[in-house]
């Protein structure tokens, strides 16, 4: 056989490439479990009143191969309080987890970070923001 060295580079690049493929999908291991896939991590209320009681509901969906079951939410204080589903949520099917806040005694630019403790795979965290304002007089300033 009669190889040109343009012959040889590109029968080692294609080697080299189709080797590179290869050891990329080995290192990411399909999700055989449960796995929480959020719309959107982290949720900006704006500027708030201090006083003001806020929440906003983070919608989620299974993407995973079996239930998700959530066990718990761990919140950073107690001004922070969450609803989550206690029945397993199906995979494909699609749930919401509500976060409130209460500002009261807080001031200047909050954030609060939940954790989410399930079966799912990986660290799970959502997050609110919010810079809480001096509380309204009665005569609205």
């Amino acid at each position: 056989m009669n190889f040109n060295m343009k012959t040889l580079v590109v029968l080692i690049m294609g080697t080299f490439m189709v080797y590179c493929a290869a050891a990329q999908e080995a290192a990411m291991p399909e999700v055989t479990g449960p796995q929480i896939t959020f719309e959107e991590t982290t949720h900006d209320f704006g500027d708030i009143y201090q006083g003001d009681k806020v929440e906003y509901e983070f919608e989620f969906t299974n993407t995973g191969k079996e239930p998700l079951m959530i066990s718990n939410v761990q919140v950073t204080c107690g001004c922070t309080a969450s609803y989550y589903p206690k029945d397993p949520v199906p995979p494909g099917k699609t749930d919401k987890l509500k976060v409130t806040f209460n500002s009261t005694g807080k001031m200047g630019k909050q954030n609060k970070v939940v954790t989410i403790v399930s079966n799912a795979a990986g660290a799970n965290k959502v997050t609110i923001v919010s810079n809480v304002l001096p509380a309204k007089t009665d005569d609205g300033r």
